[in-house]
């Protein structure tokens, strides 16, 4: 089958509400309103619902412009009704009863799958078995899958390749079970069209075929590199969505972004400083990561195994933390970034890894995905800013800092050891739920409003920290406008 990373006020004195400005749109309030709307358009979103009922076998079809392949999805309440099988237990024992008869269910749904064009038929070749479950663990319904790949056209018993073009218009017959059972129906789906931008859809339902209409025609239109950009872009926020380990990657960087490292940590002298510091740390990662994401995705440069690539991953999180802890490179954390970036550059590609696309389609596809994975990292950036340049001047922030960068390093080794020892420790189940959208938006919304309250309280209590290099009483233009909201 086709188709799987800086940051938010100086030494100011109480003012009196006289020299506080009255008329002024703060950058902090400009940077929330920017934020709600960027967490909004990426997080609110419905879940996906069901793309079939527990008794409908499914077909789903993935070309792209060099091959076509796909499976077949049969219920297993159906396969033990009509061939007598038993099917219960845990996934190992379903497998076990299933692949004695695999050769039969191959059999079976190559007798009751035709694909055709022009009238010409395609030769199909079946695979893998696999098992697919719905819901919850203790109701969930257990599809058998059944990957094939399409060679070609059939010509004299013989498939003929499709040589770089696959026709966009095409007849599925799917009948299974309309014979032996009454009222059965199915359904088709295009799971991965990449000219078309569709990935991954396991929710619209293309065709529907019944014993009344077995055969229908697949039109695949809107062929287009726009098509496959736009998609593309949408899959690399996914991924940075879907994606704890690299958002905590950005998350580590961003702590001390903030602060400036002399001899110790000390609050940045300005807003424009820190911006720029964040600027520069999510450049160089994104300079580093493209590189390699670019390399590897079009397959000049070799990937190592996912799993050696993702306990990397996990180990670049760990340093990056130990390093706000005790810098090694202080002040020039955009170093730490292009360094990592590298590695996390190869995780990204395992995005397109295996994509059986052209070059020039390839490209697009990751181009697209890059710029979704920059668009995601930003609003990461985004939703930490804020909060932090405004708690930097505080007494709570440097414990804040060491403990959630020991927080982060612990959860990056919890990593690093389940993906080398290939065992579940749970950590995903504890880190994703706390960046989830939309509860991650809200969370940010509640901490950033607390440390505004708290940057408040320790100024009216003078206990703000001195700036580094600044101890004089004048306050900063840029702090002003952060305080005056």
């Amino acid at each position: 089958m086709v188709l799987d990373e800086d940051h938010a006020v100086t030494n100011p004195r109480k003012l009196s509400a006289m020299h506080r400005p009255k008329h002024h749109t703060s950058i902090a309030t400009r940077l929330a309103a920017v934020l709600a709307v960027i967490l909004v358009a990426l997080g609110i979103t419905a879940g996906p619902a069901s793309a079939h009922s527990v008794d409908e076998a499914v077909l789903y079809v993935s070309v792209s412009d060099e091959a076509m392949a796909g499976r077949v999805e049969f219920p297993v309440v159906t396969l033990r009704e009509v061939f007598g099988l038993t099917l219960e237990g845990d996934d190992e024992a379903l497998i076990a009863e299933l692949e004695p008869s695999l050769s039969m269910l191959q059999e079976y749904a190559a007798e009751h799958l035709a694909i055709s064009a022009d009238g010409r038929p395609y030769a199909i070749e079946f695979t893998d078995l696999g098992l697919l479950a719905e819901g919850e663990a203790e109701q969930r319904q257990n599809f058998v899958q059944l990957e094939f790949d399409v060679l070609g056209y059939e010509t004299n018993g013989e498939p003929e390749p499709f040589n770089g073009v696959v026709p966009r218009s095409f007849d599925v017959e799917f009948d299974p079970f309309f014979d032996e059972l009454e009222g059965r129906s199915a359904v088709v789906l295009i799971e991965n069209d990449v000219e078309a931008g569709v990935f991954e859809n396991e929710e619209e339902v293309l065709l529907t075929l019944d014993p009344e209409t077995r055969t229908r025609t697949v039109e695949l239109d809107n062929a287009s590199a726009w098509a496959n950009f736009s998609a593309s872009v949408g899959l690399g926020i996914d991924h940075i969505k879907t994606g704890p380990d690299h958002v905590l990657f950005v998350l580590v960087l961003l702590l001390p972004s903030v602060l400036v490292f002399r001899k110790e940590w000390k609050p940045q002298t300005s807003f424009g400083s820190s911006l720029w510091r964040v600027l520069k740390i999510a450049t160089m990662f994104t300079i580093a990561h493209s590189i390699t994401f670019t390399l590897a995705g079009l397959g000049i440069l070799p990937l190592p195994s996912s799993k050696l690539i993702e306990s990397v991953i996990a180990v670049s999180i760990a340093l990056a933390a130990l390093h706000n802890l005790r810098p090694i490179f202080p002040n020039n954390e955009w170093a730490l970034a292009f360094g990592f970036g590298l590695f996390h550059g190869m995780g990204f590609a395992s995005l397109v890894q295996g994509l059986d696309v052209s070059q020039k389609t390839q490209l697009v596809s990751l181009l697209g995905r890059n710029v979704g994975i920059e668009i995601g990292q930003a609003a990461v950036i985004l939703a930490g800013f804020t909060a932090l340049f405004v708690l930097r001047r505080t007494r709570f922030y440097l414990p804040f800092l060491y403990f959630a960068s020991v927080a982060m390093a612990v959860i990056s080794l919890g990593w690093m050891y389940e993906r080398l020892a290939e065992v579940d420790l749970g950590i995903n189940g504890i880190v994703e739920p706390a960046l989830a959208l939309p509860r991650a938006f809200w969370v940010t919304a509640i901490a950033t409003a607390i440390a505004f309250g708290i940057f408040v309280m320790e100024r009216n209590n003078d206990r703000l920290i001195p700036l580094e290099g600044d101890d004089d009483a004048t306050e900063p233009e840029a702090e002003r406008d952060l305080v005056s909201v």
